[in-house]
């Protein structure tokens, strides 16, 4: 199995960047689609985007197209979320997650996900 561990979140103000990073470690990140949630105190997690295992095709929330861009660095074993134009409401807790469905292009659902990190805050200030 694989072990997801995030890092990157921190405090920015309303337009900022941020990029998050999920390392792999145990399985090559090829193997699943990965994929990055966000929980907001009080609310379900929800779908961010996602990367598949062979194509490397993406998919992304609405409230983050053209904003946010997932990428997979195979070398390093990690991927990133890189977040541009960020908004009071995308603050949240982040999570990267694996799916052994690796060629699955759509899948929002954060009960198909099989492997998860611990989650990395991030706060954007208006």
């Amino acid at each position: 199995q694989v072990q997801l561990v995030e890092s990157g979140g921190g405090s920015v103000q309303a337009g900022g960047s941020l990029r998050l990073s999920c390392a792999a470690s145990g399985r090559a990140v090829s193997d699943y689609a990965m994929g990055w949630f966000r929980q907001a105190p009080g609310k379900e997690r929800d779908f961010v985007a996602r990367i598949t295992g062979i194509s490397k095709t993406t998919f992304y929330a609405g409230s983050v197209k053209g904003r946010f861009t997932i990428s997979r660095d195979s070398e390093k074993n990690t991927i990133y979320l890189q977040m541009n134009s960020l908004k009071p409401e995308d603050t949240a807790v982040y999570y990267c997650a694996a799916d052994r469905s690796l060629t699955v292009v759509r899948q929002t659902t954060p009960g198909e996900y099989d492997y998860w990190g611990q989650g990395t805050q991030v706060t954007v200030s208006s």
